[in-house]
């Protein structure tokens, strides 16, 4: 029990990082940016290039990764959504693209191979019965203190206020005055930094590799689908959801069905509750 509650809690934290930037494009620009995954394949090798390659300290390696992600991803939304943004069709077969393009660019200049990206906690602790890395531990810690933090950003600053703005009327937004094009720019770069974010700090313990995005894009996916498009609440609520019962059935089944769960999660909602656990037209 123990173990389930600990690494449960790890999952859990993994999959919130992973998802509440992809679902805060949603409930704020109204697309699917299905480039997410590649944001969080790139956090991971870039921190292994500024940190293995280039020899920087883990910590300046670990922020320089996030801040180029996020610099991709105001790229991505200046010149390849941006001028799509009518036609949610056309966003995502262009950020689909983009994280094909990203997938083979990856696999050409690092193999296939799995890479050994650097932990900042090398150590074992152990918790009751269970045996947990000390990196899984922050890992966990770092997710808890980012949702807070994007909490903060949200409630308490203007760029938090145009968000909340952007969210329930774009148009009238834009008519208080809010630079509506650089304010997608700042969601969609704070949206790949949270990917990046859970890339740097899972990657150290679970494989990273070319394959690591579209596996990753399909479950922020599924945990959208089942906390609902736009509730910042409801995909943290379905990241622990989603997490606990994955790990509870690898315990207790086989990992080989762990992918099933989500999928069935994804089937049942659409199913009984198509507008997710808490979904709503307004993000927040």
């Amino acid at each position: 029990m123990t173990e389930i509650l600990v690494h449960g809690a790890v999952t859990s934290a993994i999959y919130a990082m992973l998802a509440v930037g992809f679902t805060l494009v949603c409930g704020v620009a109204r697309i699917l940016n299905l480039a997410h995954g590649a944001f969080y394949m790139l956090g991971a090798y870039f921190t292994y290039v500024f940190a293995v390659l280039l020899g920087l300290p883990l910590l300046l390696a670990a922020v320089a990764a996030i801040a180029a992600t996020a610099a991709v991803g105001w790229a991505v939304e200046r010149w390849l959504i941006r001028p799509q943004r009518d036609s949610n069709m056309a966003v995502m077969m262009v950020t689909m693209a983009f994280l094909l393009v990203m997938e083979q660019a990856v696999l050409v200049v690092f193999g296939s191979e799995v890479i050994n990206v650097p932990a900042f906690v090398d150590r074992k602790f152990s918790l009751g019965n269970a045996d947990i890395g000390g990196q899984q531990l922050l890992t966990l810690a770092m997710a808890v203190v980012s949702l807070l933090a994007l909490w903060l950003l949200i409630q308490r600053t203007r760029m938090g206020a145009a968000i909340l703005a952007l969210s329930q009327d774009p148009l009238a937004a834009q008519y208080m005055g809010i630079p509506v094009n650089r304010a997608y720019g700042m969601v969609v770069a704070l949206s790949a930094g949270f990917a990046a974010l859970a890339g740097v700090m899972a990657g150290p313990f679970l494989s990273t590799s070319p394959q690591m995005a579209l596996p990753a894009l399909t479950k922020a996916f599924a945990i959208v689908i089942v906390g609902g498009l736009g509730s910042l609440s409801g995909g943290v609520l379905a990241a622990v959801l989603l997490g606990y019962a994955e790990t509870i059935v690898a315990f207790l089944v086989s990992s080989s069905w762990t992918e099933v769960v989500s999928l069935g999660a994804v089937l049942l909602t659409l199913l009984l509750r198509p507008a997710g656990l808490r979904g709503k037209r307004a993000a927040f």
